[in-house]
Protein backbone atom coordinates (compact mmCIF):
# COMPACT_ATOMS: atom_id res chain seq x y z
CA UNK A 1 0.00 0.00 0.00
CA UNK A 2 1.02 3.50 -1.02
CA UNK A 3 2.01 6.25 1.82
CA UNK A 4 -1.06 7.80 0.88
CA UNK A 5 -3.63 5.12 1.81
CA UNK A 6 -1.47 4.38 4.79
CA UNK A 7 -2.09 8.04 5.79
CA UNK A 8 -5.51 8.19 4.88
CA UNK A 9 -6.56 4.97 6.38
CA UNK A 10 -4.70 5.20 9.87
CA UNK A 11 -6.69 9.19 10.18
CA UNK A 12 -9.85 7.52 9.56
CA UNK A 13 -9.76 5.01 12.18
CA UNK A 14 -7.60 6.60 14.70
CA UNK A 15 -10.66 9.76 14.63
CA UNK A 16 -12.58 6.95 14.78
CA UNK A 17 -11.28 5.24 18.22
CA UNK A 18 -10.61 8.80 19.58
CA UNK A 19 -14.92 9.68 19.09
CA UNK A 20 -14.95 6.20 21.15
CA UNK A 21 -12.56 6.81 23.57
CA UNK A 22 -13.75 10.70 24.17
CA UNK A 23 -17.87 9.30 24.60
CA UNK A 24 -16.60 6.73 27.24
CA UNK A 25 -14.83 9.15 29.38
CA UNK A 26 -17.58 11.57 29.11
CA UNK A 27 -19.86 9.09 30.34
CA UNK A 28 -17.43 6.96 32.03
CA UNK A 29 -19.94 7.37 35.52
CA UNK A 30 -22.88 6.14 33.30
CA UNK A 31 -23.88 2.62 33.22
CA UNK A 32 -23.77 1.43 29.78
CA UNK A 33 -28.04 0.34 28.18
CA UNK A 34 -28.66 -2.99 26.71
CA UNK A 35 -29.92 -1.18 23.62
CA UNK A 36 -27.04 1.29 23.36
CA UNK A 37 -24.61 -1.80 23.51
CA UNK A 38 -26.40 -3.61 20.75
CA UNK A 39 -26.39 -0.35 18.26
CA UNK A 40 -22.83 0.73 18.47
CA UNK A 41 -21.82 -2.99 18.73
CA UNK A 42 -23.77 -3.47 15.24
CA UNK A 43 -22.17 -0.21 13.88
CA UNK A 44 -18.76 -1.33 14.12
CA UNK A 45 -18.92 -4.95 12.95
CA UNK A 46 -20.87 -2.99 9.95
CA UNK A 47 -17.72 -0.81 9.41
CA UNK A 48 -15.28 -3.64 9.38
CA UNK A 49 -17.17 -5.57 6.89
CA UNK A 50 -17.92 -2.38 4.87
CA UNK A 51 -14.28 -1.73 4.88
CA UNK A 52 -13.05 -5.57 3.59
CA UNK A 53 -15.93 -4.94 0.68
CA UNK A 54 -14.34 -1.69 -0.16
CA UNK A 55 -10.75 -3.58 -0.23
CA UNK A 56 -11.68 -5.86 -3.60
CA UNK A 57 -12.99 -2.54 -5.26
CA UNK A 58 -9.39 -0.89 -5.28
CA UNK A 59 -6.91 -3.08 -3.36
CA UNK A 60 -7.87 -7.07 -4.90
CA UNK A 61 -9.36 -10.10 -3.89
CA UNK A 62 -6.47 -11.30 -1.92
CA UNK A 63 -6.22 -8.68 0.57
CA UNK A 64 -9.58 -8.68 0.88
CA UNK A 65 -9.99 -12.27 1.75
CA UNK A 66 -6.82 -12.10 4.40
CA UNK A 67 -8.79 -9.15 6.01
CA UNK A 68 -11.71 -10.66 6.44
CA UNK A 69 -9.61 -14.34 7.70
CA UNK A 70 -7.29 -12.18 10.18
CA UNK A 71 -10.58 -9.93 11.37
CA UNK A 72 -12.55 -12.73 12.24
CA UNK A 73 -9.52 -14.41 13.86
CA UNK A 74 -8.49 -11.17 15.89
CA UNK A 75 -12.05 -10.70 16.85
CA UNK A 76 -12.56 -13.88 18.28
CA UNK A 77 -9.74 -13.43 19.90
CA UNK A 78 -11.12 -10.25 21.38
CA UNK A 79 -14.25 -11.54 22.64
CA UNK A 80 -12.43 -14.14 24.43
CA UNK A 81 -10.41 -11.97 25.76
CA UNK A 82 -13.74 -9.88 26.68
CA UNK A 83 -14.74 -12.90 28.41
CA UNK A 84 -11.70 -12.68 31.11
CA UNK A 85 -12.52 -8.85 31.34
CA UNK A 86 -15.55 -9.55 33.12
CA UNK A 87 -14.68 -12.36 35.03
CA UNK A 88 -11.86 -9.74 36.60
CA UNK A 89 -13.92 -7.08 36.91
CA UNK A 90 -16.59 -9.62 39.08
CA UNK A 91 -14.13 -11.00 41.06
CA UNK A 92 -12.76 -7.52 42.10
CA UNK A 93 -16.42 -6.28 42.72
CA UNK A 94 -15.67 -3.23 40.55
CA UNK A 95 -18.67 -0.60 40.27
CA UNK A 96 -20.51 -0.52 37.15
CA UNK A 97 -20.33 2.45 37.09
CA UNK A 98 -16.61 2.77 36.80
CA UNK A 99 -16.38 -0.24 34.13
CA UNK A 100 -16.57 2.01 31.33
CA UNK A 101 -13.47 3.48 32.61
CA UNK A 102 -11.46 0.21 33.06
CA UNK A 103 -12.90 -0.62 29.64
CA UNK A 104 -11.25 2.16 28.22
CA UNK A 105 -7.56 2.13 29.50
CA UNK A 106 -7.89 -1.51 29.05
CA UNK A 107 -8.80 -1.32 24.97
CA UNK A 108 -6.17 1.56 24.89
CA UNK A 109 -3.68 -0.33 26.70
CA UNK A 110 -4.32 -3.48 24.00
CA UNK A 111 -3.93 -1.35 20.65
CA UNK A 112 -0.56 0.30 21.86
CA UNK A 113 0.27 -3.64 22.84
CA UNK A 114 -0.45 -5.22 19.70
CA UNK A 115 0.65 -2.19 17.91
CA UNK A 116 3.99 -3.30 19.22
CA UNK A 117 4.70 -6.75 18.92
CA UNK A 118 3.41 -6.27 15.19
CA UNK A 119 5.92 -3.96 14.62
CA UNK A 120 8.43 -6.06 16.66
CA UNK A 121 6.99 -9.41 14.20
CA UNK A 122 7.55 -7.70 10.91
CA UNK A 123 11.02 -6.92 11.51
CA UNK A 124 11.46 -10.83 12.80
CA UNK A 125 9.78 -12.81 10.12
CA UNK A 126 11.16 -10.36 7.45
CA UNK A 127 14.89 -11.81 9.00
CA UNK A 128 14.21 -15.11 10.02
CA UNK A 129 11.65 -17.56 8.26
CA UNK A 130 12.90 -20.00 10.70
CA UNK A 131 10.47 -18.32 13.74
CA UNK A 132 7.07 -19.88 11.91
CA UNK A 133 7.88 -22.55 13.62
CA UNK A 134 8.09 -20.94 16.82
CA UNK A 135 4.70 -19.16 16.10
CA UNK A 136 3.51 -22.36 15.02
CA UNK A 137 4.39 -24.30 18.01
CA UNK A 138 2.94 -21.38 20.30
CA UNK A 139 -0.41 -21.27 18.76
CA UNK A 140 -0.75 -25.13 19.53
CA UNK A 141 0.26 -24.71 22.71
CA UNK A 142 -2.22 -21.88 23.17
CA UNK A 143 -5.03 -24.43 21.82
CA UNK A 144 -4.14 -26.82 23.90
CA UNK A 145 -3.76 -24.78 27.30
CA UNK A 146 -7.08 -23.39 25.83
CA UNK A 147 -8.62 -26.86 26.20
CA UNK A 148 -7.34 -27.42 29.19
CA UNK A 149 -9.04 -24.59 31.45
CA UNK A 150 -12.23 -24.44 29.02
CA UNK A 151 -14.16 -25.82 32.25
CA UNK A 152 -12.40 -23.23 34.64
CA UNK A 153 -15.30 -20.13 34.65
CA UNK A 154 -13.33 -18.37 37.79
CA UNK A 155 -10.63 -15.90 37.25
CA UNK A 156 -8.06 -15.92 39.87
CA UNK A 157 -5.76 -13.15 41.40
CA UNK A 158 -2.14 -14.05 40.57
CA UNK A 159 1.01 -13.10 42.98
CA UNK A 160 1.08 -9.82 41.54
CA UNK A 161 -2.85 -8.43 42.71
CA UNK A 162 -2.25 -10.37 45.74
CA UNK A 163 0.93 -8.15 46.50
CA UNK A 164 -1.10 -4.67 45.44
CA UNK A 165 -4.04 -5.69 47.87
CA UNK A 166 -2.07 -6.24 50.53
CA UNK A 167 -0.44 -2.95 49.94
CA UNK A 168 -4.02 -1.25 50.06
CA UNK A 169 -4.19 -0.61 46.08
CA UNK A 170 -7.72 0.46 45.21
CA UNK A 171 -10.07 -1.78 43.25
CA UNK A 172 -9.93 0.97 40.47
CA UNK A 173 -5.64 0.33 40.24
CA UNK A 174 -6.36 -3.65 40.93
CA UNK A 175 -8.60 -4.18 37.84
CA UNK A 176 -6.54 -1.87 35.74
CA UNK A 177 -3.37 -3.71 36.59
CA UNK A 178 -4.95 -7.26 35.89
CA UNK A 179 -6.18 -6.28 32.58
CA UNK A 180 -3.26 -4.49 31.63
CA UNK A 181 -1.59 -8.28 32.44
CA UNK A 182 -4.05 -10.09 30.71
CA UNK A 183 -3.54 -7.43 27.31
CA UNK A 184 0.19 -9.01 26.87
CA UNK A 185 -1.08 -12.57 27.22
CA UNK A 186 -3.79 -11.76 24.67
CA UNK A 187 -1.34 -9.59 22.35
CA UNK A 188 1.41 -12.96 22.22
CA UNK A 189 -1.65 -15.21 21.12
CA UNK A 190 -2.63 -12.69 18.27
CA UNK A 191 0.42 -11.24 16.15
CA UNK A 192 1.40 -15.02 15.96
CA UNK A 193 -2.34 -15.91 14.58
CA UNK A 194 -2.62 -13.09 12.29
CA UNK A 195 0.59 -13.70 10.45
CA UNK A 196 -0.18 -16.95 9.94
CA UNK A 197 -3.18 -15.54 7.45
CA UNK A 198 -1.24 -12.34 5.55
CA UNK A 199 2.49 -10.99 5.90
CA UNK A 200 0.86 -7.63 4.51
CA UNK A 201 1.22 -5.20 7.35
CA UNK A 202 -1.72 -2.92 6.14
CA UNK A 203 -3.67 -5.57 6.57
CA UNK A 204 -2.05 -7.06 9.96
CA UNK A 205 -3.10 -3.16 11.45
CA UNK A 206 -6.34 -2.86 9.86
CA UNK A 207 -7.66 -5.91 11.29
CA UNK A 208 -6.16 -5.28 14.29
CA UNK A 209 -7.95 -2.37 14.75
CA UNK A 210 -11.34 -3.36 13.36
CA UNK A 211 -11.37 -6.19 16.05
CA UNK A 212 -10.24 -3.66 18.67
CA UNK A 213 -13.36 -1.19 18.04
CA UNK A 214 -16.79 -1.92 19.69
CA UNK A 215 -15.22 -3.61 22.46
CA UNK A 216 -16.17 -1.50 24.75
CA UNK A 217 -19.98 -2.12 24.03
CA UNK A 218 -19.56 -5.43 23.45
CA UNK A 219 -18.86 -6.05 27.10
CA UNK A 220 -22.18 -5.03 27.91
CA UNK A 221 -23.27 -8.03 25.67
CA UNK A 222 -21.13 -10.46 26.88
CA UNK A 223 -22.74 -11.29 30.07
CA UNK A 224 -25.47 -13.16 28.42
CA UNK A 225 -23.53 -14.25 25.87
CA UNK A 226 -21.00 -16.42 28.06
CA UNK A 227 -24.23 -18.47 28.78
CA UNK A 228 -25.41 -19.14 25.68
CA UNK A 229 -21.78 -19.63 23.28
CA UNK A 230 -20.49 -22.13 25.51
CA UNK A 231 -18.43 -23.93 23.04
CA UNK A 232 -16.57 -20.50 21.53
CA UNK A 233 -13.83 -21.38 23.71
CA UNK A 234 -13.00 -24.85 21.96
CA UNK A 235 -13.90 -23.07 18.51
CA UNK A 236 -11.35 -20.96 19.02
CA UNK A 237 -8.97 -23.38 20.28
CA UNK A 238 -9.37 -25.43 17.00
CA UNK A 239 -8.98 -22.09 14.85
CA UNK A 240 -5.68 -21.33 16.68
CA UNK A 241 -4.64 -24.92 16.28
CA UNK A 242 -5.31 -24.78 12.46
CA UNK A 243 -3.12 -21.79 12.10
CA UNK A 244 -0.45 -23.02 14.01
CA UNK A 245 -0.02 -26.01 11.75
CA UNK A 246 -0.29 -23.81 8.94
CA UNK A 247 2.56 -21.97 10.35
CA UNK A 248 4.82 -25.05 10.51
CA UNK A 249 4.13 -26.33 6.90
CA UNK A 250 4.84 -23.15 5.62
CA UNK A 251 8.10 -22.80 7.56
CA UNK A 252 8.91 -26.20 5.97
CA UNK A 253 8.59 -24.36 2.95
CA UNK A 254 10.49 -21.35 3.69
CA UNK A 255 13.68 -24.22 4.52
CA UNK A 256 12.67 -25.47 1.00
CA UNK A 257 11.39 -29.19 2.95
CA UNK A 258 8.55 -29.87 0.58
CA UNK A 259 8.55 -33.47 1.05
CA UNK A 260 9.19 -36.00 4.23
CA UNK A 261 10.31 -39.12 2.30
CA UNK A 262 7.62 -39.49 -0.38
CA UNK A 263 5.13 -37.52 1.66
CA UNK A 264 4.45 -34.25 -0.58
CA UNK A 265 3.66 -31.32 2.09
CA UNK A 266 0.68 -29.47 1.08
CA UNK A 267 0.18 -25.56 0.61
CA UNK A 268 -2.61 -24.24 2.55
CA UNK A 269 -4.64 -21.50 0.62
CA UNK A 270 -5.96 -18.30 1.87
CA UNK A 271 -9.13 -19.35 0.53
CA UNK A 272 -8.97 -22.78 2.61
CA UNK A 273 -7.94 -20.73 5.79
CA UNK A 274 -10.76 -18.33 5.60
CA UNK A 275 -13.55 -21.05 4.80
CA UNK A 276 -12.21 -23.08 7.84
CA UNK A 277 -12.73 -19.44 10.27
CA UNK A 278 -15.59 -19.10 8.79
CA UNK A 279 -16.87 -22.83 9.42
CA UNK A 280 -15.45 -23.65 12.74
CA UNK A 281 -17.34 -20.21 13.89
CA UNK A 282 -20.54 -21.39 12.59
CA UNK A 283 -20.43 -24.50 13.77
CA UNK A 284 -19.84 -23.14 17.27
CA UNK A 285 -22.43 -20.65 17.43
CA UNK A 286 -24.47 -23.25 16.11
CA UNK A 287 -23.84 -25.95 18.58
CA UNK A 288 -23.56 -23.48 21.56
CA UNK A 289 -27.44 -22.26 20.60
CA UNK A 290 -28.70 -25.74 20.39
CA UNK A 291 -27.08 -27.08 23.96
CA UNK A 292 -28.53 -23.78 25.44
CA UNK A 293 -32.00 -24.22 24.14
CA UNK A 294 -31.84 -27.59 25.68
CA UNK A 295 -31.07 -26.71 28.82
Amino acid sequence: MSAHVWELTLGILLLVLAFDFAMAYRQRNVETSLSTAVKWTLFYIALAVGFGISLGQWADSQAQNEFFAGWLTEYSLSFDNLFVFVLILARLKVAKEKEQLVLLFGIAASLILRGGFIALGSVIVSKFSWVFFFFGAFLIYTAYTLIKESEEEEWEEGKIISYLRAKGASTFTLALVAIAMTDVLFAFDSIPAIFGLTKDPYIIVTANIFALMGLRQLYFLIGGLMKKLVYLTEGLALILAFIGVKLLIEALHSQHWDHIGNFKIPHISLQVSLGFIIGTLTLTAVLSLLKTRKK
